[in-house]
C-alpha cells in the first residue's frame, strides 16, 4: 500500500487580514545571531542567567511535587493560584496601589496581559496612543487586533504627555499604553507631573491606561516614582507586571490588577486563550517566594545590573563619536543611543556582527515614521569586562564608518 504526499501550494492558504500587518519580531530575528558564543550581545532585553534564583528555584518545584504533586499536575482556575496571587496583591499594596486577592490576574508574562487588555478592548480600526518609540512586542500584539497605532513623542521624562489630550479629542482612542519606569526601548521614565496629567486625561475622557510595568523593581539610582495605578482612583487603569526579570523569564508568570468590571472580560478573554496559566509553575513560584528573600534578591540585581548600567554608560563616553547621544536610566535594562547623521543602524549591525557583537537598531520600534539612526543596548546581560569589549568594537565601527 503506498501513501500520496498532497501539496499545498503557498498561494491557496488563506491566512487572516489581521496578518498582514504584523510583523516579525526584529529582536527576536537577530537572537538567532547571538546564540552563537563568539558574540558580544546587547540586542535581547535578557536578564543575567547567574543571577537566577537556580538552586531555590529547583527546590521550590521538588517541594511542590513532594507535596501537592497531583494538584500541581491537574487543571486549575483561570484567575491563578490564590496564594500566588495574595502575595502579589500584598506586594502592590505596598506600592500603594489599592488590590485584593480578586484583583490579581496571574498571566502567561505580561506579554499576554497586553494581548489580553488589546483583545477586550479594540475592534479592527480602533486607535491606540502609544509613546514613540515603543515596546515592539507591544506594537505587535495591537497590530493583531487591527488597531490604527497614535504615536505620543518622547523626551527624557518619558511621553509628551502635552499632546495627549489632542490625540483623545482627535482620535477618540480606545487604549493609552505605556511603559512609565524605564522604557523598552529607550531607558527612560515618565516625570511624576506627567503622570498625575496623564492619570486625569484618562479620567476625563474615560480612556483606559494599559500600565506596563516590567522593570519598575530594578531602580539603581533616584526615588521610586509612584505608579500610574497607585494615582487612579476609578479603577480606569490596567497594571501589568511580571517575574521575568527578577525571578526568571522561563517561568511565564506575569499579572495583570485591574477592577473588577475590566477584570471580569479579562478572566473571559484568557479562559478563551489558555483556560490558565502553568499550575506547577505558579504553585513553585508561590512557594518560593514564602520561603526566599525576595526583596534581598532585588537588591542583589539592582546592584549588578547597576554596575553594568555605569559601565556601559561610561564605555559610551570612553569609545562613541562626540557627535552620538544616549539616554542615562536609572533603572530598567536599556540604553538608547542616537548614532551621528548619515549613519543607520541597519548598516552598524552589518559592521558590528563582523566584529561578532550585536544590537537591535532602532528603527522597528517606531510606531510611524520609523528613524533609523537610533540603536538599543541591553546591559544586564553581560557582565562588566564584556560591557566594555563589546562597546569598543562598535565604536571602532562607527568611527570606521564616519570616516
Amino acid at each position: 500500500m503506498t501513501s500520496t504526499t498532497v501539496e499545498t501550494p503557498r498561494e491557496s492558504l488563506r491566512l487572516a487580514r489581521r496578518m498582514t500587518g504584523m510583523n516579525v519580531s526584529a529582536v527576536r530575528e537577530i537572537l538567532k545571531v547571538t546564540e552563537r558564543p563568539d558574540v558580544i550581545s546587547f540586542a535581547g532585553g535578557m536578564p543575567a542567567p547567574e543571577l537566577f534564583p537556580v538552586t531555590e528555584t529547583a527546590r521550590a518545584h521538588a517541594d511542590v511535587f513532594a507535596e501537592e504533586g497531583p494538584a500541581a499536575l491537574q487543571y486549575s482556575i483561570t484567575e491563578g493560584w490564590a496564594p500566588l496571587r495574595e502575595w502579589i496583591a500584598a506586594r502592590m499594596r505596598k506600592q500603594s496601589i489599592t488590590a485584593g486577592v480578586d484583583d490579581v490576574l496571574i498571566t502567561t508574562g505580561s506579554q499576554q496581559g497586553i494581548d489580553l487588555a488589546a483583545k477586550i478592548f479594540l475592534e479592527p480600526g480602533d486607535a491606540v496612543v502609544v509613546e514613540n518609540p515603543c515596546y515592539l512586542a507591544a506594537l505587535q500584539a495591537f497590530s493583531g487586533y487591527e488597531a490604527s497605532l497614535i504615536p505620543i513623542d518622547s523626551d527624557d521624562d518619558g511621553m509628551r504627555v502635552d499632546q495627549v489630550e489632542h490625540a483623545l479629542e482627535t482620535f477618540a482612542p480606545r487604549l493609552i499604553y505605556i511603559v512609565a519606569d524605564f522604557h523598552n526601548p529607550k531607558g527612560t521614565s515618565l516625570g511624576r507631573d506627567r503622570r498625575r496629567t496623564l492619570v486625569e486625561l484618562s479620567q476625563r475622557y474615560g480612556v483606559p491606561i494599559l500600565e506596563d510595568d516590567p522593570y519598575g523593581e530594578l531602580r539603581y539610582e533616584g526615588e521610586r516614582l509612584p505608579s500610574l495605578a497607585s494615582m487612579d482612583d476609578v479603577g480606569i487603569v490596567i497594571h501589568l507586571s511580571t517575574f521575568s526579570k527578577t525571578l526568571s523569564p522561563g517561568m511565564r508568570i506575569g499579572w495583570a490588577v485591574a477592577s473588577p468590571p475590566i477584570m471580569q472580560a479579562l478572566v473571559i478573554a484568557k479562559q478563551a486563550a489558555d483556560l490558565h496559566t502553568s499550575t506547577i509553575e505558579q504553585r513553585a513560584a508561590a512557594r518560593l517566594l514564602r520561603d526566599f528573600d525576595y526583596d534581598g534578591h532585588v537588591r542583589k540585581l539592582c546592584r549588578a545590573y547597576g554596575e553594568r548600567c555605569r559601565v556601559m554608560l561610561e564605555a559610551l563616553s570612553r569609545h562613541f563619536p562626540a557627535e552620538t547621544r544616549w539616554t542615562h536610566p536609572q533603572g530598567g535594562l536599556f540604553i538608547w543611543a542616537e548614532l551621528p547623521a548619515g549613519v543607520t543602524g541597519e548598516e552598524l549591525l552589518e559592521d558590528a556582527l563582523r566584529e561578532h557583537v550585536a544590537f537591535v537598531p532602532g528603527a522597528p520600534f517606531f510606531a510611524e515614521d520609523p528613524q533609523h539612526n537610533f540603536i538599543r543596548l541591553n546591559f544586564s546581560n553581560s557582565p562588566p569586562e564584556m560591557i566594555e569589549e563589546g562597546i569598543k568594537r562598535i565604536g571602532r565601527v562607527l568611527k570606521r564608518r564616519l570616516a
